[in-house]
C-alpha cells in the first residue's frame, strides 16, 4: 500500500463518517432512513481503528464543521473510545501527539507519536483527566472496569517504559489520588487498588467468602485427594501484584498514596521479605520486591510502634485465625509462593514454633533495623522492649502491642528476649539517643528491684550498664537531669551498694561516686556546648533527609520524602542547614530525569529563596547560564523554570543588584553572539564520527547490497509512515526541520535557551517594573526588535520571535498599568513617568514600525497576533496618557479627568440650615 493510497483512505474515513453520520442523525429524515443510516454508521465506527477514529472524530467535532445535532453523537462516540480494548493506549498516544507542549525529538519527527511520545507534564495531566474522570453517561464502576485492565497492561511495561510511567500517573494521581474516586470503598479503589492488595493480603478482598474451587488431582497411585487445599492466589498473580505495586509507587512518587497502599500490607510484606532460606527464584520474584516495598513504607511512616508490631508478628506467614478466610503463604514444589486457604489441621501446625525459623526471622529483623530505622526509632524500640522484659510498666501508659494474653505467651516472650539480645550485640552504639527517657527508665528499674529485694543481678547489671553509658557521655551534665529522677537514682545506687556484696554492688558504688562528682571531673571550658532539643531534632531530621536523598538505591518515594523533610527545615529557618551544601545538593538533583522529583526540587529552591534570596538566585543563575558547558539543554531549562518561579515568588523584592545581574545574564544568553566552544568541539567530533559511519555504510552497501539484513525497527517505522496522510508527512517534515534547528550550530547558543531567557526577562518586567534599570530594558527592547527583523525568515526561530514579541508586549502593558496607578519613578524611563522618552535609545516610532512589519509578514501566526496586540496596547497607552494624573483625596475620579477639561472649578455657594456656606454642584452640558 503506497503513501498516496493510504492518505486517500484516511481522508475517506473522515468524509465517510461525515456523510453517513449526517444521514443517520438528520432530524428531518424519516425514521426508517435514520435507522438504516445509524446501522451503517455504527458498523463503520466499529470497523475503524481506534487511533484513526480518534483523529477523524476530533476533526469533525471542530466548531462549525458539522451541525450541533450530529456533533453531540460524535462526542458520545469519542467519550466511549477508551472503553475499547486498545482505547486507553490510543487515547494517550493521540493526546501526546496533538498537545501543544509535546514537541517531538529529532529521531521521532518523521514518525507517529506512538513510536515514542515526548510526554510532557501538561499533556500527561490532560490525558489523566480524560481517562480518570468517568463521563456523566457512564457509571464509575463500569468506566473503571473497562480501562483498568488496559492500564495494568501498560503498567506492566508492555507499551514501553514511557507508557508504564504514564499508566502509573493515571492510576496513582488521576484515580487513587482523588478522594471521590480512589478512597477505599469507591469504584476506583475496587478496580485499581484492591486487585493488587488482595493478591498480597487476601484479607483485604471485598469478597470475604470466595467460592472455593474444587480441585481433583490424582496422586501417583491414582487416588484423588478431595482434601486438597484450595489456591486463593496463584504464584504468578502474587508476583504480578508485587511488580505492579512497585511500578506504581516508584514511577511517580506520592508519599501519601504510598503509605495508604502499603499500610495494610506491612505484615504480608514482612513475611515475604523474610522468607527463610529462599531459593533463587523465590528471592528474585517475591523476597526482593517485598523487601523494597516494606523498606519504603518504614522510611516514610516508620516508628518504634511499627517495629514492635513486626516483632509481635515476627513469625507471620498468613492469617490462620481469620474466621472468614484463613490463609497462608506456601512454597510450591517448583520454588514459587502461593496463597492457600487453610483448614483446621493446618492452622494448628502453622502456629507451632520452629527455632531455626525464629532465628532466621530475628536476623532479618535486625538487618531491617540497620538499613531502615533511625537512631531514635532504634533507641525507643530498645527502651520499650527493655521495659516490657523487666515488667516495669507501672505508671507508664500501656503499650498496646499484642493481645491480652501476650504477657503469658512464651513464644512472644522468647522472641522479644532474642530481639533485645541481638540489638544489644549488633547495634549497641545506636541504642541510646534519648538520655532523659533512659534515665527515667533506669530509675524505675533500680527502685523496683531494690524495693522488692529481688535477686536479679543480671537485670540490675543491664540497668547499671545503661546508666554508665549516659553518665560517661561527654555532653552529660547533672543540671540537665530532673531533680526527682537524679535523687531516685542516687538513692537506689546507695542502697544497692550497701545491700549486696557482689560485683553489682561494687559497680553501683562506683557509679554513685561518678554521678556525684561528674561535673567536677572536666574543665567547663573543654565541655562541649549542650545542644537544645530543637537542635537535636533538627540534626536528626537533616541527617535523615540527606540519607533519603543521597543514597544511590533510594527509591523515588523515599527521595521525595527526603525533599519534604528538607523543606520543613527550610520553613522553620533551622540553623542546622548548610546553605551552600544544600544548594549544591539541590542543583545535582535537578538533573534527574524524573520530572516529579525535578518539580519537588524546584519547590524546595523557591522555599529556600524566601530565606536566602541572593545565594539561591546566584546558584540557579550559574547553572542556567552554564559557562562550564556541563549541563544539557533539558537540565538548563529546568533551572530556567526554577528561576521563573523564584522571580515570581520574590515579587517586588526582586530588584537592585540581584535583578541587574539576572537581567544582564538573561540578555547575554538571548543574544546571537553567545559562543560555547566546548559544545562546538563536541559537535565537530560528532559530525566527523557520523561522516565516517556514513562512509562505511556506503561501502558496505555497494559490496553487499542484496545481502544486508533488514532491520526490524526500521521496517516498522516504514510501515507506520505508510499510514500517514500527506498533511501529516508535511507536518512531520516541518517539525523535524524546526527541532533540528533548535540545537546550537557551530557552538552558538541553543535556540530554546535563548527563547527561555527572553521569556524570563519578560516575566521579570511583569513581576516588578522596578526590577531592571532603564538601560537593561532598553537593551532588551533593542534585542527583541533585532530578533524580529533579522531572524524573521528562519522557521526554527519561531519560538525565539514569540519570546521577543512577548518582551515588547509585556513592556507596553506594564507601562499602561503603571500609568493607570499613577506610578512615577525617580529612575523612570522619562520625565513624565514611564514612556518611550528620556533615557532610551529605542524610540517608539521604531517599535511601531517593526511591529507593523511583523504583523504583516511573519510566518508564525502567534507572532503576528502578539504584534497586533502590542500595537493595540500601544494605542491604549496613548489614551491613558491623555488622562490627568492627579493624586490625593481631592482628585476627581479617573473617568472624568479628561485632558483639556477642568472638572474642579469651584461650585456656587449655598447656605446651610445653620447659616453656614456649603458648595452646590454645577451641572454643565458639554459637547
Amino acid at each position: 500500500m503506497d503513501d498516496k493510497q493510504t492518505g486517500e483512505q484516511k481522508e475517506t474515513l473522515v468524509s465517510v463518517l461525515e456523510r453517513n453520520g449526517m444521514k443517520a442523525f438528520d432530524p428531518t429524515a424519516d425514521e426508517r432512513s435514520r435507522s438504516e443510516g445509524q446501522r451503517i454508521f455504527m458498523a463503520l465506527v466499529s470497523r475503524a481503528g481506534t487511533f484513526a477514529l480518534l483523529s477523524s472524530v476530533n476533526t469533525l467535532i471542530k466548531p462549525g464543521r458539522v451541525p450541533e445535532w450530529f456533533r453531540i453523537h460524535l462526542m458520545d462516540i469519542l467519550t466511549l473510545l477508551p472503553q475499547r480494548p486498545d482505547g486507553v493506549r490510543a487515547t494517550l498516544e493521540f493526546v501526546f501527539s496533538v498537545h501543544p507542549s509535546s514537541t517531538v525529538r529529532i529521531s521521532e519527527a518523521a514518525t507517529p507519536q506512538k513510536q515514542g511520545a515526548n510526554i510532557t507534564m501538561e499533556a500527561l495531566k490532560m490525558a489523566s483527566n480524560l481517562l480518570s474522570v468517568p463521563p456523566a453517561s457512564i457509571k464509575p464502576a463500569t468506566w473503571f472496569s473497562g480501562i483498568a485492565p488496559q492500564l495494568f497492561t501498560l503498567l506492566d511495561g508492555n507499551g514501553g517504559p514511557d507508557l508504564a510511567k504514564t499508566a502509573a500517573y493515571v492510576i496513582g494521581f488521576g484515580v487513587l489520588g482523588r478522594k471521590q474516586l480512589g478512597a477505599p470503598g469507591t469504584p476506583g479503589w475496587r478496580e485499581f487498588a484492591e486487585p493488587m492488595l488482595s493478591c498480597i493480603n487476601p484479607s483485604l478482598s471485598s469478597n470475604k467468602n470466595p467460592e472455593e474451587p474444587v480441585v481433583f488431582n490424582a496422586g501417583p497411585d491414582g487416588v484423588v485427594d478431595l482434601q486438597k487445599r484450595a489456591v486463593l492466589v496463584e504464584a504468578d498473580a502474587l508476583h504480578v501484584a508485587l511488580r505492579r505495586l512497585s511500578s506504581l509507587l516508584n514511577s511517580h512518587p506520592n508519599p501519601g498514596l504510598t503509605k495508604r497502599l502499603l499500610s495494610p500490607l506491612v505484615m504480608p510484606l514482612w513475611a515475604l521479605s523474610s522468607w527463610p532460606l529462599p531459593p533463587t527464584l523465590v528471592n528474585e520474584q517475591y523476597c526482593q520486591p517485598a523487601q523494597a516495598l516494606i523498606e519504603i513504607y518504614l522510611k516514610l511512616a516508620g516508628s518504634a510502634d511499627k517495629y514492635l508490631d513486626i516483632i509481635h508478628g515476627l513469625l507471620f506467614c498468613g492469617a490462620p485465625s481469620t474466621p472468614e478466610l484463613p490463609w497462608a503463604y506456601k512454597q510450591t514444589d517448583d520454588c514459587r509462593i502461593q496463597v492457600r486457604r487453610l483448614h483446621g489441621d493446618e492452622v494448628t501446625s502453622l502456629t507451632q514454633l520452629n527455632l531455626e525459623t525464629m532465628d532466621s526471622k530475628v536476623s532479618e529483623f535486625i538487618g531491617l533495623l540497620k538499613r531502615v530505622a533511625s537512631d531514635t526509632d532504634i533507641s525507643t524500640l530498645f527502651l520499650k522492649l527493655f521495659e516490657i522484659s523487666l515488667g516495669t510498666r507501672e505508671g507508664v501508659k500501656p503499650i498496646q502491642l499484642v493481645a491480652s494474653n501476650d504477657e503469658t505467651d512464651p513464644i512472644a516472650q522468647l522472641i522479644k528476649a532474642r530481639v533485645l539480645q541481638e540489638m544489644m550485640e549488633q547495634v549497641p552504639e545506636r541504642l541510646i539517643s534519648n538520655s532523659k527517657q533512659l534515665l527515667e527508665l533506669v530509675s524505675k528499674v533500680l527502685s523496683k528491684f531494690n524495693a522488692e529485694s529481688a535477686d536479679d543481678d543480671d537485670a540490675i547489671s543491664v540497668a547499671l550498664s545503661l546508666l554508665n553509658m549516659v553518665v560517661t557521655a561527654p555532653s552529660f551534665q547533672r543540671k540537665d537531669v530532673r531533680d526527682d529522677t537524679l535523687a531516685s537514682i542516687e538513692e537506689s545506687l546507695l542502697k544497692i551498694s550497701l545491700a549486696r556484696q557482689s560485683d553489682v554492688s561494687h559497680t553501683a558504688r562506683n557509679l554513685s561516686q561518678l554521678l556525684k562528682y561528674r561535673d567536677e571531673l572536666e574543665d567547663p571550658a573543654d565541655r562541649p556546648t549542650t545542644p537544645t532539643e530543637r537542635q537535636i531534632e533538627d540534626k536528626k531530621t537533616y541527617n535523615l533527609a540527606l540519607q533519603y536523598i543521597t543514597q544511590a538505591d533510594s527509591p523515588p518515594p523515599v527521595r521525595s520524602e527526603g525533599l519534604n523533610l528538607l523543606g520543613t527545615l527550610i520553613k522553620s529557618n533551622s540553623a542546622i542547614l548548610d546553605i551552600p551544601a544544600t544548594l549544591v545538593l539541590l542543583s545535582s538533583l535537578l538533573s534527574d530525569d524524573d520530572e516529579y522529583i525535578s518539580l519537588r526540587v524546584i519547590k524546595v529552591f523557591v522555599q529556600l529563596s524566601e530565606r536566602h534570596p541572593r545565594s539561591t538566585t546566584r546558584e540557579i543563575l550559574d547553572q542556567y547560564v552554564d559557562t562550564s558547558e556541563k549541563q544539557n539543554t533539558d537540565t538548563r531549562l529546568r533551572f530556567g523554570e526554577a528561576l521563573l518561579q523564584l522571580i515570581q515568588r520574590l515579587g517586588e523584592t526582586f530588584a537592585g543588584d540581584l535583578a541587574a545581574s539576572v537581567g544582564e545574564a538573561l540578555l547575554a544568553l538571548s543574544g546571537r553572539r553567545a559562543h560555547r566552544p566546548k559544545t562546538k568541539e563536541r559537535q565537530e567530533r560528532a559530525e566527523r564520527t557520523a561522516a565516517r559511519k556514513l562512509k562505511t555504510k556506503a561501502k558496505l552497501g555497494n559490496s553487499a547490497n542484496d545481502t544486508l539484513p533488514l532491520n526490524d525497527e526500521e521496517d516498522d517505522v516504514d510501515l507506520e509512515l505508510g499510514e500517514q496522510t500527506p498533511e501529516e508527512r508535511a507536518r512531520n517534515a516541518v517539525l523535524a526541520r524546526i527541532v533540528s534547528g533548535w540545537e546550537s550550530k557551530r557552538g552558538s547558543e541553543d535556540m530554546r535557551i535563548r527563547a527561555s531567557a527572553l521569556s524570563l526577562f519578560a516575566s521579570g518586567l511583569e513581576t516588578n517594573i522596578r526590577s531592571f534599570m532603564p538601560q537593561l530594558v532598553d537593551a532588551a527592547l533593542a534585542l527583541s526588535l533585532d530578533i524580529l527583523m533579522f531572524e524573521a525568515g528562519v522557521l526554527e526561530a519561531g519560538i525565539l520571535r514569540r519570546a521577543a514579541v512577548t518582551v515588547v508586549l509585556t513592556f507596553i502593558n506594564v507601562l499602561g498599568r503603571a500609568r493607570e496607578h499613577g506610578n512615577r519613578f525617580s529612575s523612570g524611563l522619562g520625565s513624565g513617568g514611564l514612556s518611550f522618552d528620556a533615557g532610551f535609545t529605542t524610540k517608539e516610532e521604531d517599535v511601531v514600525r517593526v511591529l507593523r512589519y511583523v504583523e504583516q509578514t511573519d510566518e508564525d501566526g502567534l507572532v503576528r497576533q502578539h504584534a497586533q496586540d502590542a500595537l493595540e496596547s500601544l494605542e491604549s497607552l496613548h489614551l491613558i496618557q491623555l488622562v490627568s494624573n492627579q493624586q490625593g483625596q481631592n482628585a476627581a475620579p479617573p473617568a472624568v479627568r479628561v485632558a483639556g477639561l477642568d472638572m474642579t472649578r469651584p461650585s456656587l455657594p449655598v447656605l446651610n440650615a445653620d447659616g453656614g456656606r456649603r458648595a452646590r454642584p454645577i451641572i454643565e452640558e458639554i459637547e
